[in-house]
């Protein structure tokens, strides 16, 4: 398939500005390694990095657990409940993903990695070029993406944070304060931001 299918027609949170950045990032990147991204939900930013890893010859891994973060939970705002298995009471969106990964024709360029990110994290090996955090919001869980992560990213390549807000009004802070944690780090400056989406290169 072509790049004909469009991203946003897929349920999701990223902005058409943010989704085109990833992808024009993606296509930039002059160092070796896979995308990894955090949080795939059902797989509009996966389709962005994706025709794009695609284009360029990469592979994309789409690691999420698929229940969903705090606010997507029954009686919560974001609750989708066609995402939601009444059998077991939980959220499951990795039929939604693993159906989008198909009308994308990005079955052979993203590879669902389902699962929590931390342990994965902790055994993973394979630098990356690029690393998309878009993960839950909770301090602990934001900051657990960006500690088993981070360090995967080679020099040269990139980190990109999605729902980076400065302005504590506009919404919640723990993926500002990864994105300041990098930045403080030494090992990443930054390169852009674009909307929410943060995008700093790994020194």
């Amino acid at each position: 398939m072509s790049n004909a299918f469009d991203p946003q027609s897929v349920k999701g949170f990223l902005a058409v500005d943010e989704g085109e950045a990833l992808a024009r990032h993606v296509r930039a990147l002059n160092v070796p390694g896979p995308v990894l991204e955090i949080g795939s939900w059902c797989g509009r930013s996966s389709v962005y990095l994706g025709q794009a890893a695609r284009d360029e010859g990469r592979m994309v891994f789409a690691l999420d657990h698929h229940r969903g973060s705090e606010e997507h939970q029954l009686g919560e705002g974001y609750h989708d409940p066609a995402l939601y298995d009444g059998d077991i009471g939980r959220v499951d969106t990795l039929g939604a993903f693993r159906r989008t990964l198909h009308d994308a024709g990005l079955d052979h360029t993203v590879v669902a990695l389902v699962g929590p990110s931390e342990p994965i994290g902790r055994v993973w090996q394979t630098p990356l070029s690029l690393l998309f955090i878009d993960g839950g919001h909770a301090m602990a869980t934001a900051l657990g993406d960006y500690r088993a992560w981070a360090g995967h990213v080679v020099p040269g390549g990139v980190l990109a944070i999605h729902d980076v807000f400065p302005d504590p009004k506009d919404g919640g802070r723990p993926p500002y304060e990864i994105w300041k944690l990098a930045v403080a780090s030494g090992l990443f400056e930054t390169i852009e931001r674009v909307n929410t989406l943060e995008f700093l290169r790994r020194v």
